[in-house]
């Protein structure tokens, strides 16, 4: 009787043992005896203790920093430049099996690409086209974790810091285009209201009434402003008069 309990006992341990519980978001690549068998799939698994183990591989999305880097550019510009890959485990033994720890794998082949691919450029093309430097670097390392089972969702390219004396450079460049823009801006108004005006005196030349309206009109904005004194032109119509009074 004690001995039916105590082997009752010993298989209860030993069924106890060898449960494991794979989330929804885990792959377990299962091993027996160091040998790869298979890969389980989410839910409550049971594998023989001591004889098998297994190793559980995250499949979600995955954001793994690339450390500032620093570069050269095209233009030789040295600058420092960091960047953040996005990436999931596609196929789970491949991961375990081909390669010792993936994620610090990709880490170094983000970095590496990320060299050289803004070494390539020049400085304006990586300020001003991120997303197509970060595609490149994500087509480059994609191919090289391919048979890992990694997929590259997207690679992003964060900050990038560059010396004291080219941002300088840069603000001074960026002012100067911005004075350009407003000499060039006040020019164009000049010459718009430079032929307004030519247009309304045209008009007035040939509409004296026209003229006269304007007269006026000046006269009563100058009343509003309550100046003391006011400076009126002599007619020019009693100097017509007095020309033809003389002849």
């Amino acid at each position: 009787m004690v001995w039916g309990w105590t082997v009752a006992i010993i298989a209860a341990i030993f069924l106890l043992l060898g449960l494991r519980v794979v989330n929804q978001y885990e792959r377990a690549v299962k091993f027996r005896l160091g040998r790869y068998v298979r890969t389980l799939q989410p839910g409550l698994r049971w594998i023989i203790p001591i004889v098998e183990r297994i190793q559980k591989v995250d499949v979600r999305v995955i954001a793994t920093d690339i450390p500032s880097q620093e570069v050269i550019t095209k233009d030789n510009v040295p600058m420092k430049v960091n960047g953040v890959v996005f990436f999931r485990v596609v196929n789970s033994d491949k991961a375990v099996l081909e390669v010792e720890d993936y994620k610090y794998a990709i880490s170094q082949l983000a970095q590496s690409a990320l060299r050289d691919m803004t070494g390539k450029a020049e400085l304006d093309t990586v300020l001003a086209k991120r997303e197509e430097i970060g595609n490149q670097i994500q087509k480059v390392v994609d191919e090289e974790t391919d048979p890992w089972g990694i997929k590259i969702t997207d690679v992003k390219i964060k900050d990038i810091e560059l010396p004291e004396n080219m941002k300088r450079a840069m603000a001074h460049q960026a002012e100067a285009e911005r004075d350009r823009r407003a000499r060039v801006i006040n020019a164009e108004a000049e010459k718009q209201a430079a032929q307004k005006l030519v247009e309304a005196g045209r008009i007035m030349e040939k509409t004296p009434s026209a003229l006269k309206l304007r007269f006026y009109q000046t006269l009563n904005d100058i009343a509003e402003e309550k100046n003391s004194t006011i400076v009126l032109p002599f007619p020019e119509e009693v100097v017509d008069f007095l020309k033809k009074k003389k002849s």
